[in-house]
């Protein structure tokens, strides 16, 4: 059986791109396969099976149609199909599941994945870890994204770790920028601690 991994987040916070990144950093030791989800498309799909340099037969995208909780949490039918059959095809030892764009209320159902990564970006805000939500508040891993960004935007990582600390409890939370491969390799630790 692989390991689940869920990925979920808002739009814009690099969830596809995150993705791409841990593919890379991991597809010479791992099997791996990613399902994503979009509303009425298989944009992010299409975009990793031109990126990234693995079979495009691993990559799976769901078209959900509707509200992006639904199909990861409420009726996660669609996407459990997909995970099964990617399972049978290539026994891949982690899968990654990405939910299509979503606020801060996103969740995933434990029955589709075994743990779950919400993405927020320095870009969006930084009260965001302030505001809550329970994908910020009840995620496996909290990723803050593009932290190279935060002199652009007036954002204060420092206030911004302490407001994430504060709020996430004893649950982790990593910050990185695609521009720091070192600050990707928190993120490589956490899954392969999970394996």
């Amino acid at each position: 059986m692989a390991l689940k991994i869920g990925i979920a987040g808002p739009v814009g916070s690099g969830k596809t791109s995150l993705i791409e990144s841990l593919t890379n950093l991991l597809k010479d030791k791992y099997s791996l396969a990613i399902v994503t989800n979009d509303i009425y498309t298989t944009e992010d799909a299409n975009y990793l099976k031109e990126h990234l340099d693995l079979d495009s037969n691993r990559i799976t995208g769901v078209e959900t149609g509707g509200c992006p909780h639904t199909a990861i949490r409420d009726d996660i039918s669609m996407n459990q199909k997909a995970v099964v059959e990617l399972e049978q095809k290539f026994n891949p030892d982690i899968i990654f599941v990405e939910s299509g764009g979503d606020n801060l209320s996103a969740t995933f159902s434990y029955e589709l994945i075994d743990y779950y990564m919400y993405i927020i970006d320095v870009a969006q805000g930084a009260d965001i870890p302030r505001k809550k939500g329970a994908g910020l508040l009840f995620s496996d891993l909290l990723v803050v994204n593009k932290t190279d960004l935060a002199p652009y935007v007036d954002v204060d990582l420092d206030l911004m770790k302490s407001d994430v600390s504060n709020n996430r409890k004893n649950k982790p939370s990593v910050f990185i920028s695609k521009k720091d491969k070192e600050s990707l390799k928190q993120v490589v630790a956490w899954i392969e601690a999970l394996i």
